[in-house]
């Protein structure tokens, strides 16, 4: 079996672990997200995650926690597959000769490229899994004929539908799609750079190939807990755009959203939602990065 094609299986299965795992964190972080600021003196519809947690429970139950994962179910494989392949391949570039390993140095610029490349399916599926998550909130606090607030959408095809036929087309499904790269691009360097580097400082040397399950959660927690150090404002902008009114649009662009949200809110703005997406990434990466080395171990 070819090496890309065990970094596509082994990726599909821990992509499947990682989403099972850390939905329901990633809902409630696009929810305090996608809140609106509120009106002064008055409270956020959300005051925080433990809140958006009994609201969305109280209202929907506990299926509103998995709100929109279909959509990235659905497309699990794709990108877990483009991600863990574009990943191997550049390391098979970067490596002199076979079961050599490379440097951190490399594996950062490795995650980099798997980064770029997985952009472009993050930014269509998480476009329509942020308007499945929000709308809920959004309706309940919109005070206007937002598009976005107003409609009710079935699930993850009416969303692509309804952004195709109303919102540009293709391009619609896009939105976003700058601060995804700012994201993924350093947040997949950093991850991928500090996973091989806690495993190696486990293993007390570059072979890491006797590292148990523990181990490998360990180092799978401190990668996802990693990937937010410093990219997390980015995807604070890119979900109120993929969130915001396409006919009467309260952001202009990435920019704008920035400093829309830093003059309105402050820096904390930046940073909504940052508990529970810490709280997911930890738990949801230590399982997808467990699931992937146990499948790629398993095939050889």
């Amino acid at each position: 079996m070819a090496d890309a094609a065990k970094d596509l299986a082994s990726g599909t299965v821990g992509g499947a672990a990682q989403l099972i795992v850390g939905h329901p964190f990633d809902t409630i972080k696009v929810k305090l997200q996608s809140q609106p600021a509120p009106s002064p003196g008055q409270p956020p519809r959300y005051t925080g995650a433990i809140d958006a947690v009994k609201q969305t429970v109280a209202a929907e139950g506990p299926k509103g926690l998995f709100k929109g994962m279909g959509a990235p179910l659905a497309t699990v494989a794709a990108f877990n597959a483009v991600l863990f392949t574009v990943r191997g391949q550049m390391e098979g570039l970067f490596r002199s000769e076979h079961g050599v390993p490379l440097t951190i140095s490399q594996q950062f610029v490795c995650g980099a490229g798997a980064g770029f490349a997985v952009s472009f399916l993050a930014c269509p599926t998480e476009l329509i899994k942020c308007r499945l998550q929000a709308q809920g909130a959004l309706a309940g606090a919109s005070t206007t004929s937002s598009v976005v607030a107003a409609v009710k959408y079935g699930g993850p095809m009416d969303v692509a539908r309804h952004v195709l036929r109303s919102e540009g087309g293709a391009r619609g499904l896009f939105k976003g799609l700058f601060p995804t790269f700012a994201r993924e691009v350093p947040g997949n360097a950093t991850m991928f750079a500090a996973y091989e580097g806690f495993k190696r400082f486990l293993a007390g040397g570059s072979d890491t190939s006797s590292l148990g399950q523990g181990s490998l959660i360990m180092a799978g927690g401190v990668a996802g807990a990693s990937y937010w150090g410093f990219v997390y404002p980015t995807d604070v902008v890119k979900s109120v755009l993929q969130v915001d009114d396409y006919r009467n649009p309260k952001y202009a662009g990435s920019m704008d959203a920035f400093r829309k949200i830093l003059k309105a809110e402050g820096v904390k703005g930046l940073y909504k939602g940052f508990g529970p997406a810490m709280a997911r990434s930890v738990p949801a990466n230590a399982a997808c990065f467990l699931a992937y080395e146990m499948t790629r171990s398993s095939l050889g």
